[in-house]
């Protein structure tokens, strides 16, 4: 009982902790920034800060330009670095930027070693989608709720590397918006797992009634300004509500289903990882952050659950089985 009011513990200060708002340190607001990107914006960009003087636009590298780099941006990104030289001559912590941290761009992705991690995610939810369909056979319970639940999180981790490549307003909706349909489908599914044996009725409301709220949910933020505030909470209440669930789930199994250990583990290593967001700090080799080494940590974590998704889904269509010889066997009788 003690580990289990541990987990209860950690999960009340994430929670608390999670409604602290961070906000950037004001690099993007000091003056050094504001007056070095009006200069350079206007020696070296055209009125619209699109493009590049005519005799300048040697500067622009087809890789950037690709990638929608603007002269404004361009000018933005040497002034950041030019702005934190100055805050460190001064001994001042390292400043963030329109809320990041100064990055290396790399290839014009501008936080790289989140786009890695983004897609080292996605390929690990593919891999064990493939091991997933190998080894559960379609007819096996729950087989269509765990597909589905992977293709969501497939799609998420593809916005997820837009958006590290890339911020733009439209990337960092679908970015945000797809986190949490993963967050809401880890939720449907603990909930399936639960009702499992009602009426396709049930189940079907119920799955109709989630898919109508993350309807709701896109459509909001979709509509003028980007609430933050609002997809935090949707995000702390949904995801908080899905780990109890799936613990209180796991302790009430642990005698009858050994392997939901795994299930258990990574609920709380999953959640615990979420302190590396709430204790930011400045990117190592201006590359490495909080946020990426989430991402990275998150990656190993997700062939735990996997095992236990698959494990699950034989037991229990080994359990259906043996119901029907059951029944077919008080028939005879």
């Amino acid at each position: 009982m003690i580990r289990y009011r541990v987990v209860a513990f950690v999960l009340i200060l994430l929670l608390i902790y999670f409604f602290r708002l961070i906000f950037a340190s004001g690099g993007d607001r000091s003056q050094f920034y504001q007056n070095c990107l009006k200069f350079c914006t206007l020696d070296n960009c055209t009125q619209s800060g699109v493009a590049y003087k005519k005799e300048l636009q040697w500067k622009h590298d087809p890789i950037n330009k690709l990638l929608l780099w603007t002269c404004y941006d361009e000018c933005g990104y040497d002034c950041m670095w030019r702005t934190t030289s100055a805050f460190h001559n001064r001994n001042w912590t390292t400043p963030q930027f329109y809320g990041k941290w100064p990055f290396i761009r790399f290839l014009g992705m501008q936080e790289p070693a989140s786009v890695l991690f983004s897609v080292a995610n996605f390929i690990t939810h593919y891999k064990m989608l493939q091991r997933f369909k190998r080894e559960v056979r379609p007819d096996s319970p729950m087989y269509g709720t765990w597909r589905a639940f992977s293709y969501i999180c497939l799609n998420a981790w593809i916005w997820s590397a837009f958006f590290h490549t890339r911020d733009f307003p439209v990337t960092e909706l679908l970015d945000y918006t797809f986190a949490y349909s993963m967050v809401l489908a880890s939720f449907h599914c603990m909930v399936m797992r639960m009702i499992h044996r009602t009426s396709l009725i049930v189940r079907g409301t119920f799955t109709f009634l989630c898919l109508l709220f993350f309807i709701n949910h896109f459509s909001y933020l979709s509509i003028g300004r980007f609430d933050y505030s609002y997809n935090m909470k949707a995000n702390i209440v949904t995801g908080m509500s899905g780990a109890l669930g799936w613990i209180l789930w796991c302790f009430l199994q642990r005698r009858k289903r050994r392997y939901v250990w795994k299930c258990f583990t990574f609920i709380v290593l999953a959640t615990s990882s979420l302190l590396l967001e709430i204790n930011d700090f400045p990117p190592i080799l201006w590359t490495f952050d909080a946020h990426s080494i989430w991402h990275l940590v998150t990656a190993p974590l997700t062939i735990l659950f996997y095992s236990f998704i698959i494990e699950d889904c034989k037991t229990l269509r080994k359990e259906m089985v043996a119901d029907v010889e059951d029944d077919e066997g008080r028939k005879l009788l």
